[in-house]
């Protein structure tokens, strides 16, 4: 395990979904991501932990369009990118959900999954006329999230739970290879967290990369296979998570001791 501010080796070797190369971020005088470079394989859930402030969102939201680089450059799935335009990011193979959920909620559960199977543009994809096979996913997908009961509410009156479920089942119906998820945990009642970690499992047996934010240890213990930590925006440490957590660095560092 390498505690430098450099992508470790290992990762190098086997085929990557993403990587960065000395990407940066600064609103202001802060840097919020100053020149990071870090590699996250193909295979199995990254999770990315770090002190409040440390940069993990920023990085998220550069990794998928969401803000523009500063510098450096983004690589997606091989393809190299100084610009990184959110609308184009499914097209290279990654989609994201966001800490605070984004949904059309003057639409129903439904709706909001097929304005996603269908054309993308929301009123052409209300218009379009819909095949079994766009009702059929549809189906699988809110009953894999829970909320084939809930498909006729509207967005508005869900639960934030809910809300965060179906906002999972956006993100599934793009049908992409590699999920980024900015606190998908985050207050979530006991059952609801149980779901959204066997979707991830369930994504990660089906070759899916997951990449995730978390403060919650115990479930970043169980689901990750590698661990990123950042602190002031600069890679501490990478690896798998045992060492990299039970590190003198991570411990000073995330846990303040």
């Amino acid at each position: 395990m390498s505690m430098s501010a450099a992508p470790d080796a290992s990762p190098g070797r086997a085929p990557l979904a993403l990587e960065t190369v000395a990407i940066s971020k600064r609103f202001g005088a802060v840097h919020a991501v100053d020149a990071l470079s870090l590699a996250i394989p193909r295979q199995g859930t990254t999770s990315i932990v770090g002190p409040n402030g440390s940069g993990k969102s920023t990085l998220v939201n550069l990794l998928s369009g969401v803000l523009p680089l500063d510098g450096g450059m983004v690589i997606i799935d091989g393809a190299s990118l100084r610009v990184v335009k959110a609308y184009e990011t499914p097209a290279h193979g990654l989609t994201r959900t966001f800490q605070e959920v984004r949904l059309f909620d003057q639409m129903t559960v439904w709706d909001n999954i097929m304005v996603v199977l269908t054309e993308r543009r929301l009123f052409p994809a209300l218009l379009e006329r819909l095949k079994p096979a766009h009702r059929e996913k549809a189906r699988r997908i809110l009953e894999n999230v829970g909320m084939w009961e809930r498909r006729d509410a509207l967005a508005m009156n869900l639960s934030y739970g809910q809300r965060k479920l179906l906002e999972i089942g956006r993100a599934l119906a793009l049908d992409v290879s590699i999920y980024l998820f900015d606190e998908p945990f985050a207050g979530l009642f006991p059952q609801m967290l149980e779901r959204v970690k066997d979707i991830m499992k369930q994504m990660r047996a089906d070759g899916r990369t997951i990449v995730f934010i978390s403060h919650n240890m115990d479930i970043v213990r169980e689901l990750s296979d590698r661990i990123i930590v950042l602190d002031s925006g600069a890679l501490l440490a990478a690896g798998d998570v045992e060492p990299v957590l039970n590190s003198p660095e991570v411990i000073e560092a995330y846990l303040g001791v």
